[in-house]
């Protein structure tokens, strides 16, 4: 019950995830390129993607613990995980890509915020924020996603 409740959360918020994080990379990229002042609502678009992304983190590592993942890794060995396509995306692969998608995140949100004026704001955001998308689009599980 409790790992169904975890699925479920971190499958429909990912949805979420995804949708906010292009709305801020292609308000980032828009802003810089067109010479715009970063504004409140820049900060808060930039910020809930910061939030999304975190909780998502969280709900995945919830899950990935409450997962039998240890025991499949303990019963077949960490060489046939893998040779196995399924068990090395789900077990290495989708978890390592997102955490590292979650740091550019954190990165560009951290690293924008030291900057006063808007064109390096925008700058690192639209960085951080892009290869943190592309990481999160080469990974989501798209065959279970419709």
């Amino acid at each position: 019950m409790f790992y169904k409740t975890i699925q479920f959360l971190h499958s429909y918020w990912a949805y979420l995830v995804l949708m906010v994080l292009v709305v801020a990379t292609f308000n980032a990229i828009s802003k810089y390129f067109g010479n715009k002042e970063f504004e409140a609502k820049d900060f808060r678009i930039s910020l809930f993607a910061l939030i999304t992304m975190h909780i998502q983190l969280l709900l995945g590592i919830i899950l990935y613990l409450a997962s039998d993942y240890f025991s499949i890794i303990s019963d077949l060995g960490m060489g046939e995980v893998m040779k196995n396509s399924l068990l090395r995306s789900n077990i290495i692969e989708h978890p390592t890509t997102m955490i590292l998608a979650v740091v550019f995140v954190t990165v560009g949100y951290s690293k924008h915020k030291k900057k006063l004026v808007s064109k390096p704001k925008f700058k690192f955001l639209a960085i951080f924020y892009t290869l943190a998308l592309i990481l999160v689009l080469a990974k989501i599980p798209w065959n279970t996603w419709f």
